[in-house]
């Protein structure tokens, strides 16, 4: 081997080596970005200057007292829809910002909600819960801020210490552990969206909306200290909300969880809150012909005999997306079951089965009538 050639291999190999080593380091770093938590004394302080988004979630003010109470100040709206995204069996607790000396509006069968808005939703778990109201460990807290351009959305992690959250917008994956209903000990890798997947689900037209604050999902009774309330109503009440003209006059949902209720009021609320935001005419699933929206009563675009249009190794060994009186044989069910990547459905925002939600439309398909 020359000198030449010696010289060749030498650079060669060593460039390689950076190469390697620099890929490596990134590699490294991202992950302990998405894996650790950022030490909320190395960050400055900061003022709430109304220039979002804010490093901590404290800026914002939102809370009074210990934060990890969760209580909120008095220009903090809590809001409750009638029915729950499934989000590995979190708890959450909800809350609605509105600039000062402004108001929501309902125009036809949308509430309209003024620029400078912010929507604050919670996510926590009960260590025990069959005592949800004793200790609990809050895991994040989602932003969405309506800006003069959109809404936007910021993923705040909170730290082990439960004192405060910090911005990440790359997420993060927590193992969470908790007692269920059952006595049972749950251990879950809890996934934190980053704020590109954000829009993943909330994706009305291709611009980011959001999803539980629509009126289908507000017009419904609360216990409030005074007693039990129209939410709606409670707002108009509270000088926050405009348009309201009664709960009949505006569209509305059930609590799926209510056993109750109509077993197709149930189901039919169950996919509207769990895959609606996807299968609907605005949504990013509109070519699948699957439309699972409250008031959808087209058997074809509930996905009954009909075959998907492209749902790959998502459909399994089925050949329906719904199957009358077979809930087992139905792709819908067999993607609800599922927590493998390419078959599991939602696609984001769950690494668990919701167990009471595959129950609930197996019973529905079930008793359809075979055709």
């Amino acid at each position: 081997m020359n000198v030449l050639t010696k010289r060749f291999v030498v650079t060669f190999c060593t460039v390689f080596f950076l190469q390697g080593l620099m890929v490596s380091c990134t590699q490294e770093a991202s992950k302990q970005e998405i894996s650790s938590e950022i030490p909320m004394e190395t960050l400055a302080p900061e003022d709430a200057d109304g220039k979002f988004p804010y490093k901590r979630l404290s800026t914002y003010d939102f809370f009074t007292g210990e934060m990890a109470k969760l209580s909120p100040n008095s220009s903090l709206l809590p809001y409750q829809p009638a029915s729950s995204l499934f989000t590995d069996y979190a708890l959450k607790s909800r809350f609605i910002s509105l600039p000062k000396d402004t108001k929501a509006s309902i125009e036809g069968e949308e509430l309209n909600l003024p620029t400078g808005t912010i929507l604050v939703k919670n996510f926590y778990y009960p260590t025990d819960y069959r005592k949800p109201e004793g200790e609990r460990r809050i895991i994040e807290t989602r932003l969405m801020i309506l800006e003069e351009g959109g809404w936007e959305a910021y993923p705040y992690l909170w730290n082990e210490s439960q004192t405060d959250a910090v911005l990440k917008v790359v997420g993060a994956e927590k193992e969470v552990r908790f007692i269920n209903q059952g006595g049972k000990e749950q251990v879950i890798n809890y996934l934190v969206p980053n704020k590109n997947q954000c829009k993943s689900c909330h994706n009305k037209n291709e611009s980011l909306a959001p999803l539980g604050v629509q009126i289908r999902h507000l017009n419904h009774d609360m216990s409030y200290e005074g007693g039990i309330e129209n939410q709606l109503a409670h707002w108009t009440k509270l000088g926050n909300l405009v348009g309201f003209e009664g709960q009949d006059a505006h569209p509305s949902v059930v609590n799926y969880e209510d056993q109750n209720q109509a077993l197709n009021d149930r189901a039919m609320a169950y996919l509207d809150i769990n895959c609606s935001h996807c299968h609907r005419a605005e949504g990013p699933a509109s070519t699948s012909g699957l439309f699972l929206t409250y008031g959808q009563q087209d058997p074809l675009k509930l996905g009954v005999n009909k075959t998907p249009v492209a749902a790959g190794k998502g459909a399994g060994s089925h050949t329906y997306d719904i199957v009358p009186g077979d809930g087992d044989a139905s792709i819908l069910l067999h993607r609800m079951n599922s927590t493998e990547i390419g078959v599991a459905m939602p696609e984001l925002g769950r690494t668990s089965i919701h167990a009471e939600g595959v129950t609930l439309i197996r019973e529905w398909i079930n008793q359809m009538d075979k055709k």
